[in-house]
């Protein structure tokens, strides 16, 4: 029979083994792996290497050119939509403050919004678009540039659906999502940006994505 000192050694340790569990959680890595041989110490060995975002150059809402460089050691959150948006993108950039508001004193977090709109979305229009919202500072980058390179990061790179289509409201069709990116430009998570339980998940993820780099 164990003693009352025993159950409570018994439970610290079950209490322990949870919190190291929890403190060691690592998310997902999200794309299609490629197996890569390479010769190690004289042996040949295999490597699983996950698609990276590739180098882009973009023109943020001050009217300066950003490129991956400027998103090196950070981790970020990505998505894409325009300003005259009548759908999805007031939810969506509501959504996104909360994301800002809990993370905006953090160096190391960043966040990313590609217009998919560029004729109209010039950094000007940026500019007064998150001036608007109340955001500033660096953390938050709104950004223009050329359509068709912003479309093919889009589909091809951050897993989401961006472009041209004269049948939709406002003329644009794109995801909802938002991406979840990590210092080494892998994508980490997708979450669906339109509602408010997606948005939690992603606020948490951000936090445990953080722990990896402690």
């Amino acid at each position: 029979m164990r003693t009352g000192l025993q159950m409570m050694l018994l439970m610290w340790m079950t209490l322990g083994s949870l919190s190291c569990r929890v403190d060691t959680q690592k998310l997902p890595y999200i794309g299609e792996p490629e197996i890569v041989k390479k010769r190690v110490n004289g042996k040949d060995v295999q490597e699983t290497v996950y698609p990276v975002i590739p180098p882009f150059s973009l023109i943020n809402q001050e009217g300066q050119r950003i490129t991956e460089q400027d998103f090196t050691g950070k981790i970020y959150v990505a998505d894409f939509f325009f300003v005259s948006c009548p759908t999805i993108c007031p939810i969506m950039k509501k959504n996104m403050l909360t994301v800002y508001q809990a993370y905006r004193n953090s160096p190391d977090v960043r966040i990313l919004s590609h217009s998919i709109d560029p004729d109209h979305d010039t950094p000007a229009v940026l500019k007064r678009y998150a001036r608007d919202m109340g955001v500033t500072g660096p953390m938050w980058q709104f950004a223009t540039g050329d359509r068709e390179k912003i479309y093919d990061i889009g589909e091809h790179h951050y897993l989401v659906t961006v472009g041209k289509d004269s049948t939709a409201p406002g003329g644009y069709i794109h995801s909802g999502h938002f991406i979840l990116v990590d210092k080494e430009r892998h994508i980490r998570g997708l979450y669906d940006g339109t509602t408010e339980e997606g948005t939690r998940k992603l606020v948490a993820d951000i936090a445990t994505l953080q722990q990896e780099y402690e």
